[in-house]
């Protein structure tokens, strides 16, 4: 006969729904900067065991409150980013992000009405499979519902595990099923204690762990460099290294903006880049230049790259670009890369609010406050390589598009080297740039690329194919973070595959598990069952 725990006794109580609360806001501290890792187990598993046990209305408030707790701490930054630097005052700030928060909260609770419906009320195969199935399907969702929001995935805490082998053949998804299904195993173990409970799960991480290390595997090769003659812009180091410079201007946004400073931010940057003469690439962050393109190129960025070309090397620069002499031609948050000719990446991912308004007929310029600096961007195209030289194409992303794991892949396809530039300015000293750079160390993974992330005021860094950061600088100092790379080749699985094999298991589970459910409910057998 089960043995229960004393929360399942209170399964009805209001009790546990303040359980959920303080799961959910513990969870964010399995990620960076704190990195609880063991957090991003018990956590889901506290919600888990809760919406498997108790009754409907309960679970979904309970999975409701863990949202709140989840995201009211893990995005917590979005206050800091509209008070501080939005214009929008404390009280906007407040509202805002109470909002954002509430209606990501729905999330968790999407995932246990999904998983408690496929589960049938049967606690077992709810617990074990389809909690943690629809868990991790929500996340899916989360990667492209209004434009996307894919933070906090559990997958993520697991960077700096045994699990981290597990990034270039299932990516972060993948990961995050694995470390949802420890959860439910977990769960189980306190739902019905035993020996044999308790043995579950020590063989369920042992088999999580085998298979990560097992797959903790190259996946892609060394590239040829390309070759260091006169006249390549790209000469290397004799031990086929590149020799990279990333430089952190540390521009405070609250002037990085202002006209006023805009010879001091040119004269800042092109001071650094001559102090770097000789290294192969140089990075400048996203929109290091407050100014378009067409203003700066003729007389002050072309002349400066055309010197970086004659000491070896190539520049890399966000910079806001639109189409010169074209009426009316769009704004596109761009990165230029001054290569053998000067080619140029468009933003697809763009922020909400953040880089352009919704519905601006109806808005107007009365949320211009939460919006673009400038004016709104326009969305670029599918990402691909961007190449630099013949022998160098770069997989370029900007600031929050490293949150996508997709979207880093579709770039990393025929891609040497991955350039994020970002300015998490925006952000204060708050979680965000950290949590921002796990994403970046995890694309680095599931791509096994090198990555290099330069960012206005932090954190700046070099990460190697495997997601370690081999060098950083330090938050809200002007620094350059230099580190020699390599170039990389070839396609790990989730590259090629993407998340649909994922998908389809996640299907299989969900669907399968409901239909045995619905078969056996007809049989009338799932009352014994529950009584077991």
């Amino acid at each position: 006969m089960a043995v229960k725990s004393g929360l399942a006794g209170k399964s009805d109580s209001w009790l546990v729904v303040v359980v959920a609360a303080v799961a959910g806001a513990a969870l964010p501290l399995a990620f960076a900067p704190i990195d609880w890792v063991v957090l991003v187990f018990l956590a889901p598993a506290v919600l888990f065991y809760i919406a498997a046990v108790a009754p409907l209305r309960r679970a979904l408030q309970a999975a409701f409150a863990f949202g709140l707790g989840q995201f009211g701490v893990g995005v917590s930054w979005v206050f800091v980013s509209i008070n501080e630097y939005g214009g929008g005052g404390w009280l906007v700030a407040g509202l805002v992000t109470v909002g954002f928060v509430l209606l990501l909260a729905l999330f968790p609770l999407l995932a246990v009405a999904l998983g408690r419906w496929a589960g049938r009320a049967r606690t077992l195969p709810t617990l074990l499979l389809t909690l943690p199935a629809a868990w991790v399907l929500v996340e899916w969702v989360r990667t492209w519902l209004f434009t996307g929001f894919p933070w906090l995935f559990l997958g993520y805490a697991a960077l700096d595990t045994p699990l981290a082998g597990l990034a270039p053949l299932v990516g972060v998804l993948g990961t995050s099923f694995v470390v949802a299904l420890l959860a439910g195993l977990i769960a189980c173990s306190v739902r019905w204690p035993s020996w044999l409970s308790l043995g579950g799960v020590v063989v369920g991480c042992s088999i999580a762990v085998l298979i990560g290390v097992a797959a903790d595997r190259p996946w892609s090769e060394l590239a040829p460099p390309p070759a260091a003659t006169a006249n390549d812009s790209t000469a290397t180091a004799d031990d086929g290294l590149l020799r990279v410079a990333l430089l952190q201007g540390n521009y405070p946004q609250d002037i990085k903006w202002q006209p006023a400073y805009r010879e001091v931010i040119r004269r800042g940057y092109a001071q650094m880049t001559w102090a770097h003469l000789g290294a192969d690439l140089i990075v400048w962050p996203e929109t290091a230049l407050p100014e378009l393109y067409e203003q700066v190129a003729p007389n002050f960025l072309e002349p400066l790259a055309q010197r970086v070309r004659q000491a070896g090397g190539l520049l890399i620069t966000g910079i806001p670009y639109r189409e010169p002499g074209v009426a009316d031609a769009p704004l596109y948050n761009s990165v230029a890369v001054f290569g053998d000719e000067t080619s140029f990446y468009r933003k697809r991912h763009l922020v909400p609010y953040g880089e352009y308004v919704p519905f601006r007929d109806l808005f107007g310029r009365s949320l211009d406050f939460l919006g673009a600096p400038m004016a709104d961007y326009r969305r670029g195209p599918v990402p691909e390589a961007i190449p630099a030289t013949d022998a160098l194409r770069l997989g370029v992303t900007i600031c929050y598009e490293a949150a996508y794991p997709r979207a880093v892949a579709r770039g990393a396809k025929g891609a040497h080297l991955l350039v994020n530039v970002s300015n998490d300015a925006w952000f204060g000293d708050s979680l965000a740039p950290h949590q921002h750079l796990q994403k970046a160390r995890q694309r680095a993974a599931e791509t096994r690329r090198w990555m290099l992330r330069a960012t206005n005021t932090g954190i700046s860094a070099v990460i190697d194919p495997y997601g370690r950061v081999v060098a950083v600088g330090p938050q809200f100092i002007a620094t350059s973070v230099v580190a020699d790379v390599e170039l990389r080749s070839g396609q790990t699985p989730y590259v090629t595959y993407g998340d649909i094999p994922l998908l389809m298991v996640l299907a299989a589970v969900l669907g399968g598990v409901a239909l045995l459910a619905h078969r056996r409910s007809g049989a009338g057998v799932d009352a014994a069952e529950e009584k077991r």
